[in-house]
């Protein structure tokens, strides 16, 4: 067990009324969440594009943090984390290596959804001694197919969303079906459970930022992945639209100790928030295995 020197003792309570909290990463506060056991090894999440806070599935993170201590956190200039955001991936990846080094872990694991997952591959690929097992989620490999499309999509949505009044993760992360509707309704309710001490909004240059990072991670020369030597458990929804599902399937046969959730029915870039028991206990079994 590794016990960080500089961090508070984790809150108990639910991610809806968790604290947040800062470390001074190289002169920047990064602001931060953590809740569960303070046993084992801690789960630092990395968040998707555009992501704050207050955009993890509550029932994702009280239900990982029932056995494990988890900690979410804002990239450097998003939301309540100070400094310039990077826009690069691996600049991203050195910042989210600093933050944990900074709450003096000396290894994690890691799940990364969409954006974070890119960012999850390079830290498992350049810091091997620091993460133990990876998570990736609704992600793909550097060059995948149509991931260097995600910023176009993204902000496409944004424009519709705001003309039709619907946040832009209806359409983004759940399936036009009744019940990727009914979904995504439920999602966005969820996200809403915290009404006191909320993250704010990224702001504009770091949204533009993010989008420069995804677009040139999208037309790289594809990944090996062959040095990634941690176990690494995949999921997705079959009908991601914004990281294509193929992804995901390309990103297990890719990896070496790779294990592939199959695909969720019915589900798209969220589908790990739309399927949040099933992805909780079947995370919680890869990562207590």
């Amino acid at each position: 067990m590794t016990t960080p020197r500089k961090s508070p003792s984790p809150s108990m309570s639910s991610y809806e009324n968790a604290p947040t909290r800062s470390v001074s990463v190289r002169g920047e506060d990064f602001a931060y969440r953590e809740l569960g056991p303070e046993d084992g090894v801690p789960l630092i999440l990395l968040m998707h594009l555009a992501g704050v806070l207050d955009n993890w599935d509550p029932r994702v993170v009280d239900g990982l943090a029932a056995r494990r201590r988890v900690i979410a956190f804002d990239n450097r200039g998003v939301g309540g984390s100070k400094g310039s955001t990077p826009d690069t991936i691996e600049a991203m990846a050195r910042d989210a290596v600093l933050f944990i080094r900074a709450l003096g872990f000396g290894q994690v694991d890691l799940l990364g959804l969409s954006m974070g997952g890119f960012v999850a591959q390079v830290i498992s690929e350049e810091e091997p001694r620091l993460v133990r097992k990876v998570i990736l989620a609704g992600t793909g490999p550097a060059g995948g197919p149509g991931i260097d499309k995600v910023p176009s999509l993204t902000i496409r949505a944004t424009l519709k969303g705001a003309l039709t009044r619907q946040d832009p993760k209806l359409s983004l992360f759940f399936t036009e079906t009744a019940g990727g509707r009914q979904a995504g309704h439920a999602f966005l309710g969820r996200l809403k459970e915290r009404t006191r001490n909320r993250d704010k909004d990224i702001s504009l240059p770091s949204f533009r930022a993010q989008l420069k990072a995804v677009k040139q991670w999208g037309r790289q020369a594809p990944s090996d992945l062959s040095d990634v030597r941690q176990p690494v458990l995949v999921a997705n929804g079959e009908n991601d639209r914004m990281v294509p599902s193929q992804n995901t399937l390309d990103l297990a046969a890719r990896l070496p100790r790779s294990e592939l959730v199959p695909l969720y029915p019915d589900a798209g870039h969220g589908g790990i928030f739309q399927y949040h028991d099933e992805f909780v206990t079947k995370a919680l079994r890869f990562l207590g295995s």
